[in-house]
């Protein structure tokens, strides 16, 4: 498969080096959804129809931990493992879990060698993150491998043309002329793909597609975000900080509301027999 720049392993570990950068995209897309299910409650969800009582989890990919403390709540788990590449999530992690009140197993590691044990879990869960593999079907078969007999996987990525509109604002006003040309993060394992690499090691059970919708309300607030995307390749004065971007693209068109779109594709499965 293509290799992309998100694919690049010193690229990722730089772009989740810093938490902070990571809240920062995350507060932007949850100010400017006007619709859409949230993510962790359907994650949950779907981890909760399959999960025994009080089962054994793995969180692949946890970033800042808000999935990891809502599956705590939820399920009440015997044991709960969490591995990220990603120093700084994991210490993220083990802070909000333990004020929190709950007991997580950090492990640093990289999800093509999970350095877990055979059929150790009974929920395992990769959200928002095998788009970082140029091989997430191997990625798949290392999930499979440490699930439980009977045990399920939950997986969720979004529709490789998300945000689309933002490139094309980004194109129109020439701050990046070839944004929309540029590989898209979740190029490698998308809605549109998701499916047939998951079933390569894992029978499925659920595929679901939901539509989401953004509108951020002037240039400040779609600034924010946008400099937290790395496809973007801004001047150097105008990559870090978002009153000067906003202040840039005013001067370039006028301001106004920019309404953005993504599908969140979910899909769930048990290990092939």
């Amino acid at each position: 498969m293509t290799s992309t720049p998100f694919t690049d392993p010193d690229t990722v570990a730089g772009l989740y080096a810093d938490a902070g950068r990571t809240q920062q995209r995350t507060n932007a897309l949850l100010t400017a959804k006007t619709r859409g299910e949230n993510a962790t409650t359907t994650i949950v969800d779907l981890a909760t129809r399959y999960a025994p009582k009080h089962p054994t989890i793995c969180e692949i990919g946890c970033g800042r931990g808000t999935v990891t403390l809502a599956l705590a709540e939820a399920l009440a788990p015997t044991h709960h493992t969490v591995v990220d590449i990603s120093p700084a999530f994991l210490t993220t992690v083990n802070e909000r879990a333990t004020a929190a009140g709950f007991t997580v197993e950090t492990v640093h590691g990289d999800f093509h060698h999970l350095p877990l044990t055979d059929t150790t879990f009974d929920v395992v869960v990769a959200a928002f993150c095998l788009y970082h593999s140029t091989r997430p079907a191997d990625v798949v078969a290392e999930i499979a491998r440490c699930l439980t007999p009977g045990g399920r996987a939950v997986l969720a990525t979004k529709s490789g043309d998300s945000y689309h509109e933002i490139d094309q604002l980004m194109v129109e006003t020439g701050l990046d002329p070839s944004a929309s040309r540029r590989p898209s993060l979740y190029e490698t394992f998308n809605s549109t793909n998701a499916a047939d690499i998951v079933s390569t090691g894992i029978e499925l059970t659920d595929v679901i597609h939901r539509e989401h919708t953004f509108r951020f309300t002037d240039f400040d607030h779609l600034a924010a975000y946008a400099i937290t995307v790395p496809k973007y390749q801004l001047p150097q004065r105008l990559a870090t900080n978002p009153r000067k971007l906003a202040a840039e693209l005013r001067r370039r068109t006028r301001d106004r509301a920019v309404t953005a779109t993504s599908t969140v594709t979910y899909l769930t499965g048990s290990r092939r027999k």
